[in-house]
């Protein structure tokens, strides 16, 4: 059957049931999968990861009567745009070939994640030359997370000044890297420039991150000891209490010591952060929506069971120091708002419309993918004979070129979130 390539196509999507997802219901991913797939939902099972996209660890298909006949194979997202490469817009198959540039995807975390960085591109080619069974593919993952609940990270390295007062007054990091680093960092100047810090800063961490089991675990335990009695004479701050709640997750592991070094972000639902390539982070708690290159590579160091490539880490990262920036969205009209992240790989747009409002979507030069989040409505594409119900759960990819209008229902508010190319490219 010839299908209309310029039409919007519904796509049923995978998930990725990680250890740190929260549970059965809980899960805002294993409501959407459910709503997606029409699958039960497993109250014992952690469901972390939404995927919308073409990436083989979690491929997008197209839904039930989009591919052909009834009992048609099911056909991939990746394979359908193989086969029909007009669909991504001529400026991106210059860029990217006929590869969808990014990867969407809606996350629930109940437990933190490891301590993780995203090779850049030349790193990425390299790790997956070497180890393919770890480093899936040869891309870089810059990546943005949008706060869909009260949303908790570490990000990027703390300032000099605020390491100062981590190494004053947490005396187990002292301890496990020595008093000669230690030294270093507090005779560090705010006014020094990065070349003079990167390399006490990359000393210091990497030396931490490289210690022996052992060691890490009797200091992580006389921090948690410490910390304990101490809150019975003071309050303990943000980041301390953060730390005891790591220790519970993960005893023993080296990444509870570590998260001193970083900063810790909490973001409103609506707020936004973006991580470029090298940077370390780990999320902590909440639900996103997130977007980022369509890749895979996580290179891990900490707060994991999974495997660990420290002296990879330590080497790659870029060692700046300073808080991220937030982004809060673009008002492009009363009901989008727009991320744009320095990424050419994506923007992410966020509609919400109130009951029984409109909204046309402007047709654009690339592809695009949307989510629906709450809500129901109507979708028109192209014509306005062709109609489609959308609900909670449903997510379509759409073409280049194609322009899409949207009525909210009667119910409630209709929102969504989008992903497409960063316009800047297009």
């Amino acid at each position: 059957m010839e299908m209309e390539v310029s039409r919007p196509l519904r796509l049923r999507c995978s998930i990725q049931n990680y250890d740190w997802g929260k549970l059965g219901e809980d899960s805002r991913v294993a409501r959407l999968f459910s709503r997606n797939s029409g699958a039960e939902i497993d109250p014992e099972r952690p469901y972390a990861e939404f995927w919308m996209g073409t990436h083989e660890s979690g491929p997008s298909f197209l839904a039930r009567g989009e591919s052909g006949g009834p009992d048609s194979e099911p056909l991939t997202l990746r394979k359908w745009i193989l086969e029909n490469p007009d669909v991504l817009g001529e400026k991106v198959v210059e860029r990217w070939g006929s590869e969808l540039p990014f990867l969407f995807k809606v996350l629930s975390v109940a437990k933190a994640l490891s301590i993780q960085a995203h090779p850049d591109k030349e790193l990425a080619g390299m790790l997956h030359k070497m180890r393919p069974s770890i480093y899936k593919d040869p891309n870089q993952k810059p990546e943005m997370a949008i706060a869909l609940t009260d949303f908790k990270a570490l990000c990027g390295f703390v300032s000099i000044e605020e390491l100062k007062d981590v190494l004053a007054g947490v005396p187990e990091i002292v301890e496990l890297v020595g008093d000669e680093d230690a030294s270093k960092v507090l005779n560090a100047k705010e006014q020094d420039g990065y070349a003079e810090v990167k390399p006490i800063l990359q000393s210091i961490f990497t030396k931490l991150m490289s210690a022996n089991k052992e060691a890490v675990s009797e200091l992580v335990s006389k921090l948690k000891c410490r910390l304990n009695v101490e809150n019975k004479i003071r309050k303990l701050t943000e980041k301390e209490q953060l730390v005891l709640l790591l220790e519970q997750q993960y005893p023993a592991d080296v990444g509870v010591i570590s998260a001193f070094f970083f900063n810790y972000v909490k973001l409103s639902p609506g707020e936004a952060l973006y991580i470029g390539a090298n940077e370390p982070h780990a999320y902590i708690s909440g639900d996103c929506i997130e977007c980022m290159a369509t890749s895979d590579n996580v290179v891990r160091a900490g707060l994991t069971p999974k495997y660990r490539d420290v002296q990879t880490l330590c080497s790659m990262l870029t060692y700046k120091q300073g808080f991220p920036e937030i982004l809060r969205g673009t008002p492009l009209n009363h009901y989008i708002s727009r991320y744009t992240p320095p990424f050419d790989e994506f923007e992410v747009d966020c509609c919400s419309l109130l009951p029984q409002e409109s909204l046309v979507f402007p047709a654009l030069a690339g592809p695009s993918i949307f989510v629906v989040v709450a809500g129901e409505g109507r979708m028109q594409m192209g014509s306005a004979v062709d109609e489609a119900t959308v609900m909670e759960g449903h997510v379509y990819f759409v073409p280049a070129n194609g322009e899409i209008g949207l009525t909210a229902g009667t119910a409630g508010p209709l929102q969504l979130y989008r992903a497409g190319v960063n316009s800047r490219v297009l």
